[in-house]
C-alpha cells in the first residue's frame, strides 16, 4: 500500500487531484475550437475570385457557401434555398448584429449569388460581406 511520507500510519492516499486533467482537457477544448472552422471551410471546394482592392472582414454569424453547381452550404452543411430565409430570421431574433459572409466559387453564375443575398435580406439580416482572394 501507498503511504504518506513522514507518517507512520498505514493509511492509504485517498485523495484524487483532478488538476492536471482538467488542464489538459480545457487545452484539448481550445484546440477543437480554433480547429473546427478551419476543417468546415475546407471541406467544400470553392475557388474564390480574385480582387486586388479586398479587404479583410471581421467574423460573422452566418457564413454561406456557394459551390460552382450552385450548391448553399451553411456552416459546412448543404441547405436548400427555401431554409436560408429561415435560418436567417432565426439567427437575427437572437443577435441583432448578425452578419453573413458568402463564399461563392469563381464559375458561380451572378444570378444565384444574387438569389442568395436577397433571401439574407428577407431573413432580415443585411450586413454581408462576399469572399474573395487577393
Amino acid at each position: 500500500m501507498a503511504s504518506k511520507l513522514g507518517g507512520d500510519n498505514e493509511d492509504p492516499i485517498v485523495d484524487i487531484n483532478i488538476t492536471p486533467f482538467v488542464d489538459v482537457i480545457l487545452v484539448v477544448l481550445i484546440i477543437f475550437m480554433v480547429t473546427t472552422p478551419m476543417l468546415v471551410n475546407q471541406s467544400i471546394q470553392i475557388q474564390l475570385p480574385k480582387a486586388v482592392t479586398g479587404e479583410d472582414t471581421p467574423p460573422t454569424n452566418l457564413q454561406l457557401s456557394i459551390s460552382k453547381d450552385g450548391e448553399v452550404y451553411l456552416d459546412g452543411k448543404k441547405v436548400s434555398e427555401d431554409e436560408i430565409e429561415g435560418i436567417a430570421k432565426e439567427k437575427i431574433s437572437f443577435n441583432a448584429n448578425v452578419q453573413a459572409s458568402i463564399a461563392a466559387d469563381q464559375d458561380t453564375t451572378h444570378g444565384q449569388v444574387i438569389r442568395v443575398i436577397d433571401l439574407i435580406k428577407k431573413g432580415g439580416i443585411h450586413k454581408f460581406s462576399i469572399s474573395t482572394t487577393k
